[in-house]
């Protein structure tokens, strides 16, 4: 195949939406297979920011108190807090000596481990998706969250895509649904950040685009499998992997 002169090609494979049944969450690596979505609500959470916060390290305090906001510096230690005590349970592993390290755009990953995961918030909840095979990036939304959809799909999505919304009997929700299907390959390509989102096409099963964005195509894989799930009525959530998307478990802290 002849590459594009200005940049390579791209195959998004778009599955869903869903339902998505939850379960008791499971402390090891040993009791799942494929993808396990650790998924909470912030509410649930926040009687236990005094113990999350014993967990953090001194650059994650230091991140947490650079929030301006008492909310936002409680989501912080929520979901980190949460995450390393997932991630300790899934290795065996005093959650407090985990030891994290970046990418080159900022994506962390555990160093000493071959352990694939990713954590994403909202406004109201949490997911951290965790798997050993491939690169993983997660995103989820809230219904609840206040978005101008109609302006915003303008600025970010295709034509295709906006003609998709318009029709949806529920155009908040589908507005999510690509939303976080984008965000989903941004953060498992390690990229993170794209100013121009309507270069990644998610509305059909099978998306092909050619990609000019340079971090992206250094980093990012030729394709990425991607699964949209919703959570009750209020979340919407999808996974992305540059590997075919095994089964995936949605555990409810």
């Amino acid at each position: 195949m002849t590459m594009p002169p200005d940049g390579r090609l791209l195959t998004l494979h778009c599955a869903g939406p869903e339902t998505i049944e939850a379960f008791p969450p499971v402390a090891t690596k040993a009791a799942q297979d494929g993808i396990a979505l650790h998924f909470a609500a912030l509410a649930a959470h926040r009687d236990r920011i005094p113990s999350y916060r014993t967990l953090l390290d001194p650059v994650e305090l230091e991140r947490a108190a650079r929030f301006r906001f008492e909310l936002d510096r409680e989501r912080f230690v929520i979901a980190h807090g949460l995450l390393r005590t997932v991630l300790g349970g899934w290795l065996g592993a005093s959650p407090q000596e985990l030891r994290f390290g970046r990418g080159p755009y900022g994506k962390p990953f555990l160093e000493g481990s071959d352990l694939r995961f990713n954590l994403s918030d909202t406004k109201d909840a949490l997911v951290i998706a965790i798997g050993s095979s491939g690169e993983i990036g997660v995103d989820v939304e809230t219904m609840a969250r206040n978005v101008d959809h109609r302006s915003v799909s303008e600025h970010y999505f295709t034509l295709e895509e906006v003609e998709v919304i318009s029709a949806s009997p529920d155009r908040k929700r589908k507005f999510l649904e690509f939303w976080t299907r984008k965000e989903a390959v941004l953060k498992a390509s390690g990229v993170g950040i794209m100013e121009d989102l309507r270069v990644l096409q998610v509305h059909a099963a099978e998306n092909r685009m050619t990609i000019g964005h340079q971090a992206f195509v250094r980093h990012a894989a030729a394709q990425y499998h991607l699964g949209t799930w919703h959570l009750g009525k209020d979340h919407i959530l999808s996974v992305a992997t540059d590997t075919p998307l095994p089964s995936v478990r949605l555990l409810m802290h």
